[in-house]
């Protein structure tokens, strides 16, 4: 079998993530006595500094973890709400009849630094000072500037200059975009962590309060105080228009991330546990249950059988997701709950044509349940006095031009982020921070960092599980996985991608756990994804039966899917997909031994161990 680069295996710890530098972050953590937890925090908060264009202190981060002291699996719940004032009537006034996907309107409440330092207190043993330090040295002192952020600050260049000069002055160098491979400094969120520090220790002493104190800082202290008056003040979003944020102090105060148990699903020896409704997670759950019924061991993980039979169940699942997934007042626990049951995942293989593709939205019916589903013309209607100069609600990565042409060129770039972590005791961390991209919203200048805009996920219509209700979360499509294997902890895993999160990971997990294939030619296999559903982002138009795929799957399997009505677009060789994963089970004398890969597209993301 094919692959990149080698499967790491090592029996002290592994770790494996988007970007080389919060891989070795994380593994140097450890290899200095930290655990999984401390290192998964310490790699978590370098993404924030070396991928500002796919995650920030502004953003949100859903975590899975194991550890080998709790012995079980949890969730923290790091999505943040609505502000009290975000109801679809404040938006109504407005004349919006959707949330924007760029501006200040549609910044929850940051929800990732006050997650990481949670599961930091609970689960980790280093100081509050330690794991922040290598965040602040490379935004203190400098970091190599990768291709893609190059693009990204290209890409709403414009916008800076013309709007969001708070932002200019943060990534742009006398008015233009960093060169790939340049050292770029970001001072000011430098300075953010080490007043955060410094207030906390000079609050507390022991290890524990003085993380508690920083929690308090940031949500209660100057970090709230900053983001208030920021959102005060009218910035450009999608609108073409400048509005003034919803996000306040109190708002930041009352939110506070959350310890949860997962939700979970089986398929053979291996149970999968994800985050609950409030994330697209379950999707995967419910790809599974009706997986289970289509004799995947019977279809090679490169043929037309194997990839209709995912898209299919995708299909199903995502009309699901828009019919039933959420957090808001309407949202049913008992209808949630039963989209996960044996019979319902049965029932819903049934309305698999084994030689057909689907072509309309078919949400299901659970205990009988009528699915409501929002008004899907809104896209049309917004588009019409939309401003698309600066890029859509989703990031969406270009390539970037040659460099003779580049500078002078408009694009529009951004995604996730994944870190995956496992010590040489067994504890296991996946984790997938978002939002806060540095083109979301204008940057704060005083924290040196952006607010996100993931209330967009949310819709205005009355009386759906996702509706926009304040203080409720957005259901995010963020969805890190992790896996038991016979009752043992065994794998966690993740990708950036927006709405093919758990389309992606399917397809890497069944070619793992059917077809015995190891991790890294897991990943590295061809990669596809559905689009049928109307998207997570602003301005969420309406897709149905586009089969993306990467052109390394065989002209007849291409050829076949065409044929069973698939409306089949070839993307390049290696276009799909950002999967990163590790492992870890025991030998014959019961060792641990711990396994990682990454993904090789975009040549970024690095898996790391001994």
């Amino acid at each position: 079998m094919f692959t990149t680069r080698p499967e790491i295996v090592g029996t002290f710890g592994v770790a494996s993530s988007t970007h080389w530098l919060a891989s070795q972050t994380a593994m140097g953590v450890m290899e200095r006595g930290g655990n999984a937890f401390d290192a998964a925090v310490a790699g978590g908060l370098v993404l924030q500094v070396v991928e500002p264009h796919l995650n920030g202190a502004g953003g949100e981060v859903p975590i899975l973890f194991w550890s080998e002291r709790d012995a079980r699996v949890q969730v923290i719940n790091g999505q943040g709400c609505a502000p009290a004032d975000a109801t679809p009537a404040a938006f109504a006034r407005l004349g919006m009849e959707l949330v924007p996907g760029i501006g200040l309107l549609a910044a929850p409440v940051p929800g990732a630094f006050s997650a990481w330092m949670t599961m930091l207190r609970e689960q980790g043993t280093w100081s509050l000072a330690d794991v922040l330090a290598p965040a602040i040295g490379y935004a203190r002192d400098g970091f190599p500037v990768s291709r893609r952020l190059c693009e990204a600050i290209l890409g709403v260049r414009p916008l800076f200059e013309e709007e969001w000069t708070s932002s200019a002055a943060i990534w742009l160098r006398d008015g233009k975009a960093p060169r790939p491979g340049s050292l770029m400094r970001l001072p000011a969120y430098a300075a953010t962590l080490v007043r955060v520090i410094e207030e906390a220790q000079g609050r507390a002493s022991e290890r524990h309060a003085v993380i508690s104190a920083a929690i308090d800082i940031w949500q209660r202290g100057f970090v709230a105080r900053e983001i208030d008056a920021h959102c005060r003040v009218p910035a450009r979003d999608s609108s073409g228009t400048r509005n003034a944020g919803l996000l306040r102090m109190e708002d930041m105060a009352e939110w506070q991330p959350r310890i949860e148990a997962p939700v979970t699903g089986r398929l053979g020896r291996h149970e999968v546990a994800k985050c609950g409704f409030w994330s697209q997670g379950p999707s995967f759950l419910q790809q599974l249950s009706m997986l289970k019924h289509a004799s995947l061991e019977h279809h090679a993980p490169g043929s037309a059988g194997f990839v209709h039979s995912l898209a299919e169940t995708a299909k199903l699942a995502f009309a699901d997701r828009l019919a039933w997934y959420g957090s808001a007042p309407a949202a049913s626990l008992v209808a949630q709950q039963a989209l996960l049951g044996d019979d319902y995942g049965l029932a819903r293989w049934h309305r698999v044509n084994a030689r057909s593709a689907a072509r309309s939205l078919d949400a299901g019916s659970p205990l009988g349940m009528a699915p409501r589903l929002p008004d899907l013309s809104v896209a049309e209607r917004t588009l019409r006095s939309a401003d698309l100069r600066f890029g859509i609600g989703e990031p969406t990565f270009q390539s970037l031009p040659p460099v003779a042409e580049w500078a002078d060129r408009e694009l529009f770039v951004g995604d996730t982020c994944q870190i995956n972590v496992i010590d040489g005791a067994g504890n296991m961390v996946a984790a997938t921070p978002s939002g806060g991209w540095l083109s979301s919203s204008p940057a704060i200048a005083s924290l040196g960092f952006a607010l996100g805009t993931r209330l967009q996920m949310t819709w205005l219509d009355e009386g759906l599980p996702n509706t926009l209700a304040p203080r409720v979360a957005p259901c995010t499509t963020l969805s890190p996985s992790l896996v038991l294997r016979d009752g043992q902890p065994s794998m966690v895993f993740g990708t950036p991608g927006g709405d093919q999160q758990d389309q992606w990971q399917s397809a890497f997990f069944l070619r793992h756990a059917i077809h015995g294939m190891n991790l890294q030619e897991a990943i590295d296999a061809p990669a596809f994804h559905v689009k049928h559903y109307p998207a997570s982002f602003w301005p969420r138009p309406v897709t149905l039966n586009r089969l993306s795929i990467e052109s390394r799957f065989a002209p007849e399997v291409l050829d076949q899917l065409r044929a069973w009505g698939h409306d089949v677009a070839v993307g390049d060789a290696w276009s799909e997909s950002r999967m990163s994963a590790c492992s870890r089970e025991r030998d014959g004398q019961g060792r641990l031994v711990l396994r990682a890969a990454a993904n090789p597209r975009g040549m970024q993301g690095y898996a790391v161990g001994r």
